[in-house]
């Protein structure tokens, strides 16, 4: 039998689980102290729910959970017969909000409104695996539903950016975009309202393809020339400013939303980070209806959070819109920007060992206790090569050890 974990997946050694936990907890510190409260949903879907969430290219990236028994039988030799007979029914997340959005459908009665909310956990996609990209992955969301107040997108931005500064991660810019705007620049250059989904998910591969990659992509899926020409010449003007955007939109709303955020926001952040329109950010779910927003580390590169509002979403469960905005944290990111760069837990308890005689137990435990407030104690059997036991116990990062029955003292390692 395979030792490995599946690809894609990782087992976490206890120095690297103490490191994710730190990170959940120094984000869930922030996130309650804002006001916003935790809910768990389960990891498993209905496969027409996670259909029609509108995901973008996550719905290719779905681990599906095939029939069982008679059912799966039965859909089976459907499926022979030509007839189309879906094999699964269920699936694993890709993503919370999803599973969110089912949530409020489901509890609203109970929830209060707006409801703001915290979702830490495990999400799946079947990516290929490259370093930061696995298949199982945490998410560490905050949401806010029910209100179409602009202010929620100031109090998410700030929250988050509260939630980095308070793990150690600084030097970060906030970029923000509008779908509304977006959608109209689409427009303007002459590509159809129908055309503006492809548009975006082209248009949100050019920071891996440049803007020409774009172009030939566009061109590929058989957009007229003349579209493609002048959608990726006003997108290639740097800098492409709200104003410019402006000048492409009849109704100005969006600009103005953008620019009250980013105004807001910069009278909140006391230059701790930057906030900026970027018109070049996407965002890849077809879910989002207006704002947009990510987190580019400037130290190291890359995002390391992301989110936008989805007014539509929750409609599709009740027949009722209602306005969501979320942000998420890039927390595998995190972890390994972390990790490269050997951060230490601050003000972690030192470990201990306590090493007794198999006969002396309760003796060692009450010994173990009497340090508890100081360290992080565990116990030890005395085997006779103590040798060999100190020096997996300095490998694992023990400060020292206590040995019952030779010494009142500490050995330091």
């Amino acid at each position: 039998m395979k030792t490995t974990p599946v690809k894609g997946t990782n087992d976490y050694l206890p120095s690297q689980t103490k490191l994710r936990d730190y990170v959940q907890r120094k984000i869930l510190e922030i996130y309650e102290s804002c006001g916003f409260e935790r809910i768990t949903t389960p990891v498993i879907e209905d496969m027409e729910n996670l259909n029609k969430s509108e995901g973008g290219d996550n719905l290719n990236l779905m681990f599906k959970i095939m029939k069982r028994g008679d059912k799966l039988n039965e859909a089976l030799e459907a499926y022979k017969a030509g007839k189309g007979e879906e094999l699964a029914d269920l699936g694993l997340r890709y993503d919370l909000t999803l599973p969110l959005t089912r949530f409020y459908a489901n509890n609203r009665n109970s929830l209060a409104s707006p409801f703001k909310v915290i979702q830490i956990d495990r999400s799946f996609r079947a990516e290929r695996p490259q370093r930061g990209r696995l298949r199982e992955f945490i998410q560490c969301d905050i949401d806010i539903l029910g209100s179409t107040s602009k202010n929620c997108e100031v109090e998410l931005i700030d929250t988050t950016a509260k939630a980095l500064l308070n793990i150690g991660i600084d030097n970060f810019k906030i970029r923000i975009n509008d779908r509304r705007i977006l959608r109209n620049l689409i427009l303007s250059a002459g590509f159809a309202a129908e055309d503006c989904d492809s548009v975006c998910i082209s248009f949100d591969k050019a920071d891996k393809i440049g803007i020409d990659g774009v172009k030939a992509e566009l061109l590929d899926k058989g957009f007229a020339p003349e579209a493609c020409d002048k959608f990726t010449e006003m997108m290639s003007k740097k800098p492409f400013t709200l104003e410019d955007a402006a000048s492409y939109l009849e109704d100005r709303e969006p600009v103005e939303s953008v620019a009250g955020i980013i105004d807001k926001v910069r009278a909140l952040n006391d230059d701790k980070y930057a906030i900026e329109y970027d018109c070049s950010l996407v965002r890849g779910q077809g879910y989002y209806t207006g704002t947009v927003f990510e987190i580019e580390s400037l130290e190291f590169g890359g995002s390391v959070g992301g989110g936008g509002r989805y007014d539509n979403l929750i409609g599709k469960f009740i027949g009722e819109n209602v306005p969501a905005v979320g942000f998420s944290i890039g927390f595998e990111r995190i972890v390994c920007i972390l990790n490269d760069n050997n951060f230490k837990i601050p003000d972690s308890k030192k470990k201990l060992a306590v090493i007794y005689p198999a006969d002396d137990v309760v003796n060692a435990i009450r010994i173990a206790d009497t340090y508890r407030s100081e360290y992080d104690v565990t116990l030890f059997e005395k085997i006779k090569k103590l040798g060999k036991l100190f020096g997996k116990l300095e490998e694992s990062g023990y400060y020292g050890c206590r040995i019952t029955d030779e010494s009142e003292e500490i050995k330091v390692f």
